[in-house]
């Protein structure tokens, strides 16, 4: 049988060779990536909420949740909402001259394609009063992000056209219309909401995951057709027509297109107007708001091309939309709108 033998005490001078033989090179240390950080705090805004009867006028919260400040979307970094003070933007004749009528002309036949219509049908827990809820909520978010109402029209467009494919549970829909809001604004805004910033808003209802995995879902769904036409470029379009055509003053044109833009907003939370292509909404709210504004050259209805039944049907219903909610409306428009703005029984 073979044993070890006594071992030996090694030498200094040993240990120190054969420590050097097994460290032939150094440790590098690891670099590590800054840590990019904030300059400065995040300010909470001070928000109001809006007076009415629409729905549009609820607080930033969950219905379910009893959050504090600390959930709020101010106290998560917000920006400010544009709402009243938000500036009447300029008109680019020169582009609508060379590019408007090739630009109408192709989301005009593509409007029937994007367009969801009877989105409830096969949804067996979303009702129009859910729904209506849901997007009363949504609206004044995308206000305190400060996001387009082009992000807006693009987001209900993708929740109701993903309420056709698939049925979504009570209690996954308030995560349906944050997704549908993000993929919004990965299309149209420079700086998307974070999904932090609208996980917030749910009052930690949902996590990350659940976001992501729901928007992979409903992108899948609806195959990554996005590009939808919304009222926002139809009244964009209208708005140039006009002025193009010497039927308005700028001014004028200006500010009938923020007045009908915030009785588009109205309409988007009532289920009762998806029945109308965005291009109809879109010339009956700026009729609309001629009417309300008192100009002495109300729009052409027939600008757009639509049948007559077809358009004092959708006229007839916003009327009484906006008589419904007057005062709501006349919080969620600029200044100078809403002195001129005129709510008598002969606009109603």
């Amino acid at each position: 049988m073979v044993t070890p033998g006594p071992t030996s005490p090694m030498s200094p001078a040993a240990w120190a060779g054969s420590r050097d033989a097994r460290n032939l090179r150094a440790p590098v240390k690891k670099s590590r990536r800054p840590r990019l950080r904030r300059k400065q705090p995040l300010q909470p805004l001070n928000t109001s909420p809006l007076p009415g009867d629409s729905g549009v006028c609820d607080l930033f919260e969950s219905p379910s949740s009893g959050s504090d400040g600390a959930d709020s979307p101010a106290a998560r970094g917000c920006s400010p909402a544009p709402g009243a003070a938000q500036q009447l933007a300029q008109l680019d004749l020169q582009t609508f001259r060379d590019y408007g009528q090739s630009c109408y002309a192709f989301r005009k036949a593509r409007e029937g394609r994007f367009h969801p219509r009877e989105s409830l049908a096969r949804q067996p827990q979303v009702t129009a009063e859910s729904r209506c809820k849901l997007l009363s909520w949504l609206i004044p978010v995308h206000r305190q992000f400060g996001l387009s109402f082009e992000s807006l029209c693009l987001a209900v467009n993708t929740l109701d056209r993903f309420l056709i494919t698939t049925p979504v549970a009570a209690d996954c829909f308030q995560l349906l219309g944050v997704t549908s809001l993000l993929i919004a604004c990965k299309q149209v805004e420079v700086h998307p909401p974070r999904v932090k910033q609208l996980l917030a808003l749910c009052c930690g209802a949902f996590s990350r995951q659940q976001l992501c995995n729901l928007e992979c879902i409903v992108l899948h769904k609806l195959h990554f057709s996005l590009g939808a036409p919304t009222i926002s470029f139809f009244l964009e379009h209208f708005t140039h027509a006009r002025v193009e055509a010497g039927q308005a003053e700028v001014s004028e044109a200006l500010e009938a297109q923020a007045l009908a833009r915030g009785v588009a907003e109205l309409s988007l939370a009532d289920y009762a107007f998806t029945s109308y292509t965005p291009s109809l909404l879109a010339i009956c709210c700026l009729a609309l708001a001629d009417r309300m504004l008192q100009l002495p050259r109300p729009m052409d209805l027939r600008l757009g091309g639509h049948p007559e039944a077809a358009l004092q049907d959708c006229l007839g219903k916003l009327q009484l939309l906006v008589a419904i909610n007057g005062t709501s409306l006349t919080h969620m428009l600029p200044l100078q709108i809403r002195e001129k703005c005129s709510l008598s029984p002969s606009s109603k």
